[in-house]
């Protein structure tokens, strides 16, 4: 995600420098625009984030200005019982947080994966919350919300 507001890939960097190579970066060559936000899809309930594996029936990834999925899976895939749940990541950048979000809502209203249950209705109600919209939340936010029935 880094990689969208910097336009620099620090996985690549990181892998330079691991290997023995110097650091090619300064402080001062990193540059931020913009905003991203990532969603990792997961073959999980969305409330008990309890795994799904199970054959995707149909996908359909979103896409569009701003709008990256990484993801290996695609419709007659199996997701597996015995590894990480991670369908893929959604990627969005846009200009302004609100922008961003904006960008996100559409690209997870557009993002089919049927045949398992993920964690996509979690985030679609997520990113219509006030509270995570203003950027105000806190690590026991989602628990709190789950609890209250914020799924209903």
């Amino acid at each position: 995600m880094t990689e969208q507001i910097t336009d620099i890939d620090l996985i690549l960097e990181q892998i330079r420098v691991a290997s023995g190579a110097e650091l090619t970066l300064k402080q001062d060559d990193v540059r931020f625009h913009g905003h991203a936000i990532e969603c990792r899809l997961n073959a999980e309930n969305p409330v008990s984030f309890r795994p799904s594996p199970g054959k995707i029936i149909h996908y359909h990834a979103p896409g569009g200005l701003g709008i990256r999925v990484d993801s290996a899976v695609y419709q007659g895939y199996t997701i597996p019982p015995y590894y990480d749940s991670l369908v893929g990541k959604l990627i969005v950048h846009g200009k302004t947080r609100g922008e961003c979000l904006m960008r996100l809502r559409r690209a997870l209203d557009e993002f089919v994966v049927d045949g398992i249950e993920t964690t996509l209705p979690l985030f679609r109600a997520l990113v219509r919350e006030q509270n995570i919209i203003d950027g105000d939340y806190h690590i026991h936010w989602l628990e709190q919300f789950l609890a209250k029935g914020g799924m209903d």
